[in-house]
């Protein structure tokens, strides 16, 4: 009889058990030859046999069925053919032996499958495929323990993510700590791209330009530099497609307020992402058709006149081009009436800004007050479950599952409880900061490069649109209730006159609801005026 050998492996523990192909192989050989069976083909490869999609089993069973002769197909064990019971493989060769077109025979089990089996070897045969399916899932269980442990104690199951690299300590373990080759690049991308000013493209030439490369020493790749941007692990979270999102307990490379911020510039919320020209514009990319929504885009005239207009890519709009310089003026009219705000100003600015942030101060203890209970009220829980589980009240599965669930509660309020205080303790670092700034926004915007002018504007704007050759646009907070402030505190009028009109859009501060171009361009009243005509 001609026969067929197959021999498969599908872990590293059935080669170290000398089961590896090649010794498979011998043993089939052997076996062929004591039988006197003719070898026609043999078929050696890694698959497992658990899985439904076995594409090198089924080159198999095309053989099969070119080859109208009946043959052996020999394997090492039952356990070589499936362990799967419910594979439809099985069924397909086992009715193929019954009905005489072949013979299976499993050499080291003693088991051949073939018409003239009697129902103990039938039985035998059934109890073999059971114990292969039984091992797999034995082993399936284990190892699901084993890494919903690890995930528990927040460790990493995978390859060192760029950024990282695993470190031998003392004691022989390995362990993930931040590269010190790549942590700092790493950081930096997150913070170039939180800007708002960065496209992916931009982002990808300005890191390899930086040094940044991938864990096999090549420049890195884009498609990488997404896939960093969109990962949580790099502020301390994992996450899982079966499990979702769980902490991990490694040294996040940023914060979750600066991830939240890339997430926000890549889903296009606060900054209009604009490709890199060869030669910068200050307004590319910011201003868009208050008429039709299409962007402003510059071009330059008699080869140093820069001018804007409308792309008119929807046919709406008769294209009316305006200089940059034009443009710009209702933004130089913001900064004078910045610079116009005394030191003195300033101070009162302070006080008022605080006074007015009282409420939200209390808010901010009140709930700080309120997660410190919570998280301790939780840690209190945790220790009676652990006596739970000391007097064997609870099982350990259980035990086990309500921790995980208390844990990740803790993590949660913990990072609440950051995010409360860090506001309200960068909120009194800061309100004489921004102010300062913003008397100064002038001077900065003119000893800027057209990049860092265009970051200024992307910074303090929101939504700046223009219509033929008017720009408009809102002031982004805190620099609206800066100026809107600034103006109730001043009691002359030095710097209103340089109010811009900007079609009534900006925002004020809620106390004050009065536009800024009806106070700066107000009439004085009749009774001024005429008094005025009469001295002069």
């Amino acid at each position: 009889m001609k026969a067929v050998i197959l021999a498969r492996v599908s872990t590293e523990e059935q080669k170290d058990a000398g089961n590896s192909l090649p010794a498979q192989i011998d043993r089939l050989k052997n076996y062929c030859k004591r039988q006197s069976f003719e070898i026609i083909e043999t078929f050696s490869f890694d698959e497992s046999a658990y899985k439904t999609k076995r594409d090198e089993f089924d080159k198999v069973l095309d053989f099969l069925k070119t080859h109208k002769e009946k043959v052996a197909i020999c394997f090492d064990k039952v356990d070589r053919l499936s362990r799967n019971v419910f594979d439809k493989r099985v069924s397909l060769l086992y009715d193929k032996a019954v009905a005489d077109e072949i013979e299976l025979h499993f050499v080291s089990d003693g088991q051949v499958v073939g018409p003239s089996m009697s129902a103990v070897e039938k039985f035998h045969f059934g109890i073999s495929l059971g114990l292969a399916k039984y091992y797999s899932d034995a082993i399936s269980d284990n190892v699901n323990r084993v890494f919903e442990q690890k995930r528990r104690q927040g460790q990493w199951l995978s390859r060192a993510l760029i950024g990282y690299v695993y470190i031998t300590l003392n004691d022989g373990k390995r362990d993930l700590a931040p590269d010190p080759e790549r942590a700092h690049l790493l950081r930096k991308l997150f913070e170039l791209y939180g800007t708002g000013n960065y496209s992916l493209n931009t982002l990808w030439q300005e890191m390899k330009t930086l040094g940044l490369r991938s864990i096999k020493g090549k420049p890195i790749a884009r498609s990488s530099v997404d896939r960093i941007l969109r990962d949580p692990f790099y502020y301390g979270m994992v996450r899982s497609k079966k499990h979702g999102l769980y902490p991990h307990r490694y040294e996040p490379l940023i914060t979750k307020e600066l991830f939240d911020k890339c997430q926000d510039v890549m889903r296009g919320r606060g900054y209009k992402p604009s490709k890199q020209a060869s030669r910068p514009y200050v307004l590319k990319g910011l201003v868009t058709c208050k008429n039709c929504g299409c962007l402003y885009t510059p071009e330059i005239k008699k080869g140093k006149f820069i001018y804007y207009s409308c792309t008119n890519a929807k046919h709406n709009c008769k294209r009316v081009y305006v200089s940059e310089k034009d443009l710009l003026q209702p933004v130089y009219g913001v900064f004078k009436a910045f610079g116009g705000i005394s030191k003195g100003v300033q101070e009162r600015l302070v006080s008022e800004l605080r006074s007015l942030s009282e409420g939200e101060t209390v808010f901010h203890q009140k709930e700080i007050e309120r997660v410190r209970a919570e998280y301790d009220r939780i840690q209190k829980r945790i220790d009676a479950l652990l006596d739970m589980r000391l007097d064997q009240s609870i099982t350990h599965d259980d035990y086990d599952k309500k921790l995980q669930e208390l844990k990740d509660r803790q993590h949660q309020l913990g990072i609440e409880l950051e995010e409360y205080t860090k506001a309200d303790h960068q909120y009194h670092i800061h309100v004489s900061t921004v102010l300062d700034l913003s008397r100064r926004m002038g001077q900065i915007f003119d000893s800027s490069e057209p990049e860092e002018k265009r970051s200024i504007l992307n910074f303090i704007l929101q939504n700046p649109t223009a219509i033929g050759k008017k720009l408009s646009f809102t002031l982004k907070k805190p620099f609206d209730s800066v100026l809107s402030l600034a103006y109730a505190q001043t009691e002359n009028r030095a710097f209103s006159p340089a109010c811009p009109v900007w079609g009534g859009q900006w925002d004020l501060h809620p106390q004050s609801r009065i536009k800024v171009r009806d106070r700066c361009h107000t009439r004085p009243p009749r009774d001024e005026r005429l008094h005025k005509r009469s001295l002069g």
